[in-house]
């Protein structure tokens, strides 16, 4: 099983951060997709049809987890738990320094 930094230095990884708008303003990591949870089931057949790897991340980790049982349960397959968009961001950052 491929590592969550792994993952993330594939230039073909989709970051769909799962916050609010606010906190996706906030701060969020580069090139990365906000779409609040509860918007998730609207973007079902569009997610799947991209057939990626995807990393999902909010302020925490819960809502991810969330997202990815969600997404999982519809059929998409490569989606990834990143926790934190903070961890995901450190990761990004360290995979374009390697």
């Amino acid at each position: 099983m491929q590592t969550l930094e792994e993952i993330l230095s594939s230039n073909k990884t989709i970051i769909i951060d799962v916050r609010s708008p606010m906190e996706f303003i906030g701060g969020h990591v580069e090139d990365s997709r906000n779409i609040p949870l509860q918007e998730i089931p609207d973007y079902i057949e569009e997610l799947n049809a991209l057939d990626v790897p995807m990393v999902v991340c909010c302020a925490s980790g819960n809502r991810s987890r969330q997202a990815q049982f969600f997404l999982m349960q519809n059929g998409l397959k490569n989606i990834y738990d990143g926790g934190s968009w903070i961890q995901v961001n450190q990761f990004k950052n360290i995979s374009k320094v390697s």
